[in-house]
């Protein structure tokens, strides 16, 4: 479906050629003075050069051949050239009607047939989450979400960190706890144990041990370097072990990221990219590409059209052992040959810029991805505490993210029961709702490569730009369309009728953008558009409910038109909401 930009464009391009220019000039806007008019224009400041004519006589042109045009209620030519549009309160409820009636809101499905992997999340196994994670986890569902929406097929991938020496740290560990157990007997021929030696909890609690005892004990570290090198090698005992620490470790990540609303389709890791290493460096030395370096073996990736330094990417390292460029080159490498991407997009910290530069040009240089693949990298800021410097916990430490989130889900309860409209317990269930929306809004509606300021109390607040705000103005229209229904027994009608007045007509317009703002996020890559959209919508509603008494219409017709429009509303904000991954309750 045409967004309504397109549709005042197909009205305008018929009146550019009937003046004898061309149609290209035919684009329109968003008015930036709305107390004029609500579209512009500028045609005709573009026309002027290439017709050798004054653009306030080609915009008067224009204006007169578009007089009486029914899609337009005023159209004005004002200097120095600009075409001033107003549209009719009738083209208007026409378009929303269609909008309304179409279950994807007008949004056209612009990534059919496309393929996308989006690599995001990258938590390690045997650790627990904390505050780090969250901003490569929500801004990549979100991301995740307007991709499908918008007809891609989308494979999202969490890219585990479950390989390298933190692996022979816990083993190792593990065994100087438990040297009988048979992971560590060299003459064991048995089935290996279903029930894995530890809890997750022992996990959590091992890998630190491991890794300052490995600090300060020579012989230690030795050790659970040889215990890497033989998981890598195919130990049998150790990798009956390691299946054990990634099994519990992505049963315990499932739980923590069900809690954001986050999931994803593929749970590979740096293990599952290992057995595609030795291929992808044969096609980096069929194409010359590798060459040593200070014993270390690297590929120069440096353009002429550089303006700064890029330094050679590292592929191996003297002894032999890979690199995180290394695995990302064979994660890349596995996902061409298993799923054709026509793109791939990596949401991580906006400090691993330059690795991504590295190793996208490796990839485009070795011909491991297709000419025509997209390789994006999303860097995102830090979150940071009201101090300016990364978000820590009152004692100076790295937060757990189960912890945050507990936290935010206690402020909000506090904040429902000032008010004590529902019991204890229904405000638990709401405040869990509310502060996820409260968290995930809060990080969305910046910028993803901005850092912001974490700042619960107004994140919670339900006044304002916040994620509460929104699902208090859903939950005001579903009380409104629930009385309505009780009241009258009807359902909302499906068509919307012309605005009656300014702040109906207001935010017909603002509903009119819907499907340019979901699309337009999600190919801006944007998030945060999407969520300045939802809160536009918001602030029209509530203009709107309060210049009119809805429920006590005693017009029916009226009456029935509001509540058709506030239905399309609430399928707007819900939609918009489900796109950055929350949703409302019932009631606050």
């Amino acid at each position: 479906m045409k967004t309504i930009l397109q549709m005042i464009e197909d009205e305008l391009r018929p009146a550019f050629a009937a003046c004898g220019y061309d149609e290209d000039l035919a684009k329109a806007v968003i008015s930036n003075r709305p107390d004029l008019c609500e579209y512009q224009c500028n045609g005709a400041m573009a026309g002027a050069k290439r017709y050798h004519k004054a653009p306030i006589m080609i915009a008067q042109e224009v204006a007169e051949k578009i007089a009486g045009c029914p899609a337009f209620s005023k159209v004005d030519a004002v200097k120095p050239g600009f075409l001033n549009l107003t549209l009719s309160p009738e083209f208007v409820s026409g378009y929303l009607t269609q909008v309304a009636a179409d279950e994807r809101l007008g949004v056209d499905p612009i990534g059919a047939g496309k393929t996308m992997v989006l690599d995001y999340g990258g938590p390690n196994v045997a650790k627990p989450l904390h505050v780090g994670h969250l901003r490569a986890a929500i801004i990549g569902e979100s991301l995740k979400r307007l991709y499908r929406y918008t007809g891609h097929t989308v494979l999202a991938d969490i890219h585990l960190g479950d390989w390298g020496l933190q692996m022979g740290l816990i083993i190792e560990e593990t065994h100087r706890r438990h040297p009988e157990l048979p992971y560590f007997q060299a003459d064991y021929s048995g089935e290996y144990p279903a029930e894995a030696p530890f809890t997750i909890s022992d996990l959590e609690e091992i890998y630190p041990t491991a890794s300052a005892r490995s600090k300060e004990d020579a012989e230690f570290a030795a050790a659970a370097h040889d215990a890497t090198v033989r998981l890598q090698q195919g130990d049998p005992g150790y990798t009956a072990l390691f299946a054990h620490i990634l099994r519990i470790s992505v049963a315990d990540l499932k739980k923590n990221y069900g809690k954001l609303n986050v999931s994803f389709d593929l749970w590979y890791g740096e293990s599952d990219a290992q057995k595609y290493i030795p291929v992808m460096l044969e096609r980096l030395k069929e194409r010359n590409l590798l060459h040593e370096s200070q014993g270390a073996m690297v590929v120069d990736v440096q353009q002429d059209t550089d303006t700064k330094e890029i330094p050679p990417c590292i592929i191996q390292k003297s002894d032999g052992a890979s690199l995180y460029a290394t695995t990302d080159l064979a994660t890349l490498w596995q996902r061409e040959q298993d799923f054709h991407p026509d793109g791939v997009l990596y949401v991580v910290d906006k400090r691993q810029d330059m690795h991504f530069t590295q190793v996208f040009r490796v990839s485009r240089l070795a011909g491991i991805i297709r000419p025509e693949t997209s390789l994006t990298f999303l860097g995102f800021g830090t979150m940071n505490g009201r101090d300016g410097k990364p978000f820590k916990t009152r004692e100076g430490g790295v937060m757990r993210l189960e912890h945050l989130i507990a936290d935010i889900d206690q402020a909000v309860y506090e904040r429902i029961m000032e008010n004590r409209t529902v019991s204890a317990e229904e405000a638990q269930k709401i405040a869990q709702i509310v502060g996820l929306a409260a968290l995930k809004y809060g990080d969305l509606s910046n910028q993803a490569t901005k850092n912001y300021v974490f700042d619960v109390d107004r994140f919670i607040s339900f006044e304002g730009n916040t994620g509460p705000y929104l699902l208090y103005t859903i939950v005001r229209i579903k009380s409104i369309l629930r009385k309505y229904a009780e009241t009258t027994g009807q359902a909302p009608a499906s068509a919307l009728r012309p605005a009656g007045d300014d702040s109906e007509k207001d935010l017909q317009l603002v509903l009119a953008r819907v499907n340019e703002a979901i699309t337009g996020s999600c190919l801006d890559i944007a998030p945060h558009r999407l969520c300045q959209y939802l809160y536009e919508v918001a602030n029209a509603f509530n203009s709107f409910y309060h210049d009119h008494r809805i429920l006590a219409e005693e017009d029916a017709e009226r009456q029935q038109g509001w509540i058709a429009l506030l239905s399309l509303v609430q399928k707007v904000m819900e939609t918009g909401i489900d796109l950055l991954g929350f949703e409302a309750p019932e009631q606050m």
